[in-house]
């Protein structure tokens, strides 16, 4: 089995190779890569740490036993593992299981200037994530990968099985229902 070492460029095509050819490192360089990727992905869409923390490992663990199923036909291994982690996230809310949890929001993590900052910017942050689940489902979606995600249009469109002309169309009507229905800035509250 060949070992990946830090000499070695972490390029994802390399990587994803020898992880199919049975390479743990291999596959644990591409989870250094794309965890915090998919945890904030899967995080923004259900909202609670410890359940967004087993969603994002069982991802990687549903990735790991399919790896060989990957083929690159184009898309990015992260737009990938986004797939992976957005039927998760679908089969969680279809569960009864969810149904019967009882989640709470965490306060959002700020630099702290002082107390007082510190509260403005979770009241704020809460306006914010509240008015974005609101939206629709696809353009929540979207705002999420393009907005907290940094995806490209490309990359958004990959990971929702959509075409790029729809991601821009979901994405600038997104940013418009939020425009009309939050304040100008939301600190001012």
């Amino acid at each position: 089995m060949p070992k990946v070492t830090r000499a070695e460029p972490l390029d994802p095509e390399v990587l994803v190779e020898r992880a199919r050819r049975g390479c743990r490192d291999a596959f644990g360089a591409l989870y250094g890569q794309y965890a915090d990727l998919i945890y904030r992905y899967v995080h923004a869409r259900v909202g609670a740490q410890p359940l967004a923390e087993d969603l994002t490992s069982e991802t990687f663990a549903r990735a790991l036993r399919r790896i060989g199923d990957f083929t690159w036909q184009g898309r990015d291994f992260g737009a990938w593992l986004v797939t992976i982690a957005r039927n998760l996230v679908a089969d969680h809310y279809k569960s009864a299981r969810h149904r019967l949890e009882l989640t709470t929001d965490e306060p959002p993590e700020t630099p702290l200037e002082g107390p007082e900052r510190a509260v403005v910017d979770a009241i704020a942050y809460q306006v914010l994530f509240q008015a974005v689940r609101r939206l629709g489902a696809e353009q929540r979606a979207c705002v999420a990968l393009r907005f907290l995600h940094g995806m490209t249009v490309a990359e958004t469109a990959q990971a929702m099985g959509k075409n790029t002309g729809a991601v821009k169309a979901l994405q600038h009507r997104a940013v418009r229902t939020l425009a009309r229905t939050l304040p100008a800035d939301p600190r001012a509250l």
